[in-house]
């Protein structure tokens, strides 16, 4: 059985500027995937788990980017979205005898755009990303199921939220 991962998908713009912000920060030769918001890091690929993720009746989801932050050894935005995280508690409760125990934790929504650097590279592009950061509003349209591949995902399946 495949394992999935289950990420929120961003409206266009937001995503090309974090896929931009990853491209130019994070080691290219990891660099496997396009940016993402993980909602879920280890799901069974089974029926009655897309049947759940069918069965979500969201609207489009608003939030806000609310900072940089430094994750040790990478950079990540940060985001305030309350819904997104009533979605979470939800699918968490709906998925609870299936996760593990990351999953099982309070959502940080975030995206990576820099990671497996050393400290002090990530201090320096949080100092540098920090002089022009400004808060900006992003979209969350769906919600996207992967496959993993040992590495790199594929794209399963998409659920989009009511426009």
């Amino acid at each position: 059985m495949n394992t999935c991962i289950l990420t929120a998908r961003l409206d266009e713009v937001s995503q090309n500027f974090f896929n931009e912000m990853r491209d130019q920060h994070f080691p290219k030769e990891i660099n496997l995937l396009k940016a993402h918001l993980t909602l879920f890091h280890q799901l069974p690929d089974t029926f009655a788990n897309q049947q759940i993720l069918q069965s979500v009746k969201e609207n489009t989801i608003s939030g806000t980017v609310t900072s940089l932050k430094n994750i040790g050894n990478g950079v990540a935005y940060f985001f305030d979205i309350p819904a997104l995280n009533k979605l979470h508690i939800y699918l968490q409760k709906a998925f609870n005898s299936q996760l593990i125990l990351q999953d099982k934790q309070s959502i940080r929504p975030h995206v990576t755009i820099q990671n497996k650097v050393t400290p002090e590279e990530a201090r320096k592009l949080l100092e540098h990303l920090t002089k022009s950061f400004k808060s900006f509003q992003v979209s969350i349209e769906g919600l996207d199921l992967w496959h993993y591949l040992n590495g790199p995902w594929q794209h399963y399946q998409y659920f989009p939220f009511r426009q």
